[in-house]
């Protein structure tokens, strides 16, 4: 049986709560997941462009439903993943994708931008996680899915906030991997490079520049770094849920950087360095 039919038959029937749903890697996941025969719910404060990507799933025949959430909420999480598990009679995999990005030097973050940052990237996940740990432990299986991101395994240059935030989702998802294998719940944590189309563009939904860069200057930052096709890497990364895998980084070029960190912690550090060095550079050239 190839990998594919595999995929169809783990997700076929299942149910899945997917934070961030309305756009990026939320829809991605969405769209894809019910093409495989999974119901999902996308939960979004953005909940006109999550029933927009709903409708478009379900005129595509399959299962999906919109339901607005701000993830900083717990009892409102609570409420989304217990209401969900009741109606469908089970709750099968709960991604937690809501985050956002803030980009700017240390002394130009506020103490608003920081807790921003933490109560979305970090505690978002955790609400999320406690909410479907105990639902899936009283049925006896689930997968939970943290996105956590490359940044989370190297220091991320001018990601101070986001990268310390990835930092903690990903040993969090680590720990609680650990911790409920007994109840029969696996728990997994993504971690994407850089995706085509990236956070940054949407807006300022999910990303903020700080400072007053010209767009001509931020777009020279990211030269020389491919992103990938949302497509590629729903492909690679829906194959490896599939195969419960603990971390799943994606692309796998970036296993490099994670591997020479967790070796020598100071190239990491230096790598940072180099790179915000040539980022000042660029933003700051008259």
């Amino acid at each position: 049986m190839s990998s594919n039919h595999g995929e169809i038959r783990i997700f076929n029937g299942a149910v899945a709560i997917i934070t961030g749903g309305a756009s990026g890697l939320g829809r991605g996941f969405g769209e894809n997941l019910a093409a495989r025969g999974c119901e999902v719910v996308l939960a979004d404060v953005q909940i006109d462009l999550a029933e927009e990507v709903a409708q478009g799933i379900r005129a595509s025949g399959g299962k999906a439903t919109a339901v607005a959430l701000d993830v900083t909420d717990a009892k409102a999480v609570k409420k989304v993943v217990e209401e969900t598990a009741e109606r469908c009679g089970r709750l099968d995999f709960m991604f937690n994708n809501a985050g956002i990005v803030i980009f700017g030097e240390p002394d130009a973050y506020e103490i608003s931008d920081w807790n921003k940052s933490i109560d979305i990237n970090f505690k978002g996940v955790v609400h999320g996680a406690h909410a479907a740990f105990r639902v899936m432990k009283k049925q006896g299986f689930g997968h939970i899915i943290n996105t956590s991101s490359v940044a989370g395994l190297s220091p991320w240059p001018m990601h101070v906030g986001y990268t310390s935030t990835k930092a903690a989702v990903l040993f969090l998802s680590l720990a609680l991997r650990a911790e409920c294998d007994y109840a029969g719940v696996r728990v997994s944590v993504l971690c994407p490079g850089p995706v085509q189309p990236p956070m940054l563009d949407d807006a300022g939904k999910f990303g903020r520049w700080i400072g007053d860069y010209p767009l001509e200057r931020r777009n020279k930052l990211m030269q020389g770094i491919k992103p990938i096709p949302l497509d590629k890497f729903m492909d690679k990364a829906i194959k490896q849920i599939a195969d419960n895998k603990a971390i799943i980084v994606i692309p796998g070029m970036w296993k490099v950087l994670w591997y020479a960190y967790r070796l020598t912690p100071h190239a990491g550090v230096w790598f940072c360095k180099t790179m915000v060095t040539r980022m000042r550079e660029i933003l700051n050239k008259k």
